[in-house]
């Protein structure tokens, strides 16, 4: 049994991930690898941090955004045809300020795990949402190209993809929040920066130059930047130039923290060494979310097998393989019901006390003696992989005197949040098809 650190307790879901950008050469070949910094959205360092909000008002937030999350996704698993990408607009998983152009223009959006196209608002743009950054001009740009029709990207738009009368492929987006986006499929040179070297420049990266853009966008939006799994995400364009290989360590942060976390590309994202496991990184659809099988939880001793979202109850099945979404922009983690159910009995016997009711109406399980909890690791059975998460993972302090399990039930949707991969380097290798943990000071990194 591990006593309680209040040092964990000040996590929070959305992150802003800072790429420096220059006016430097393009970089024409491989590249070994870069580190750029992973800003929390609600550290002092973020141009969303609200001074006048407490701690716990900006984690009821991010709690809050992390269901909106899991709904949406929903969705996009239901219909993957007809949805094509998730933004909680002003409440995105990450903010990312990149550069666009010849010379680089700058670019602060909305960097979404749960989301595949770039795009940001252009000239000439007679239905634009209001920005505080100018709105990107092609016509200043010597690199900038509109896409034709037969071109892959536009291939790969699928139903979100269109034709107009002189063969330039056109695309129209709408998200989860009835926001939406429209224009041209377009590709220009993007320049990403470095904490530790020279920036990098990438020719010919296909995104969508918005003219007509609506809904819940906040002024600070300067679009959209998509790290998911799918052809056309930024992940997956720089695939080649890093090797498929990134990471990140999410640091735990405290109001006042001037640490980052960081985001790693190539071979500076390669996750190996003393302690690290790995895990098979599942296909699924839609192809945008990094799925993994989780076998079961273990609650100290007590192992508790997985369950799905089976209607058939009576007979329990084999695990289902990537029956649970890996995503770093989701805070909480979400169970299926009669799983969490089990969980949580176990994580009661074996902590004892007084429960307490959440007057959020968020959590299930809480507890008011914040000092005196002796909570338990929990062990994350991936398939090929065992993930201890020690109560900085697994707890969270919602209020001063209120403690909650920051894991919760679902109807029909798992995903593994960011609160539980705190203090871990968490790699994705997508040419071998496998997520890395390793435990680590991210603090260090």
């Amino acid at each position: 049994m591990e006593g309680f650190n209040l040092k964990f307790v000040f996590c929070t879901l959305a992150i802003i991930v800072l790429i420096h950008f220059s006016e430097h050469s393009h970089a024409e070949a491989k590249i070994d690898g870069f580190t750029t910094d992973f800003i929390s959205r609600d550290s002092p360092r973020s141009p969303f941090y609200n001074p006048s909000e407490t701690k716990y008002q900006r984690l009821q937030k991010a709690f809050r955004r992390s269901i909106l999350r899991g709904n949406h996704f929903r969705a996009m698993r239901a219909s993957p045809n007809d949805i094509q990408s998730d933004v909680i607009s002003g409440g995105g998983a990450y903010l990312m300020n990149i550069s666009l152009g010849t010379p680089p223009v700058p670019m602060l959006g909305i960097a979404d795990t749960g989301s595949d196209l770039i795009w940001r608002q252009c000239l000439p743009c007679p239905n634009c949402y209001e920005q505080v950054e100018p709105l990107f001009d092609p016509k200043e740009s010597e690199t900038y190209k509109t896409l034709d029709c037969d071109n892959e990207f536009c291939q790969d738009l699928g139903q979100q993809g269109s034709c107009d009368n002189d063969n330039t492929c056109t695309y129209s987006y709408s998200y989860g929040d009835r926001s939406y986006t429209r224009g041209d499929l377009s590709s220009d040179t993007l320049t990403i920066g470095s904490t530790e070297g020279d920036p990098a420049s990438f020719p010919g990266i296909a995104f969508g130059c918005g003219h007509d853009n609506g809904g819940t966008f906040n002024e600070k939006d300067g679009g959209l930047i998509g790290l998911g799994g799918g052809p056309l995400s930024l992940v997956m364009q720089l695939s080649s130039e890093v090797g498929g290989q990134f990471s990140y360590c999410l640091v735990p942060l405290s109001g006042d923290s001037t640490v980052s976390s960081k985001i790693n590309f190539g071979k500076s994202g390669v996750v190996s060494g003393s302690g690290t496991v790995s895990t098979p990184l599942i296909k699924g659809t839609p192809d945008t979310f990094y799925y993994l099988t989780l076998e079961g939880l273990s609650v100290g001793s007590e192992k508790v097998a997985f369950k799905g979202f089976s209607e058939n109850k009576s007979s329990p099945a084999a695990v289902e393989e990537g029956n649970i979404i890996i995503d770093s922009g989701t805070t909480l983690t979400l169970l299926p019901q009669d799983f969490y159910t089990d969980i949580e009995s176990a994580l009661t016997n074996a902590i004892g006390g007084q429960t307490t009711t959440d007057p959020n109406g968020i959590f299930s399980l809480c507890y008011s003696s914040v000092n005196n909890l002796e909570i338990p690791t929990i062990t994350a059975h991936f398939t090929g992989a065992d993930v201890q998460l020690p109560p900085l993972n697994t707890f969270v302090q919602v209020q001063e005197d209120l403690v909650c399990f920051s894991m919760i039930p679902s109807s029909n949707l798992a995903i593994f949040g960011n609160l539980a991969q705190i203090n871990f380097l968490v790699g994705y290798d997508l040419k071998n098809n496998k997520v890395s943990f390793k435990h680590t000071d991210c603090t260090e990194q």
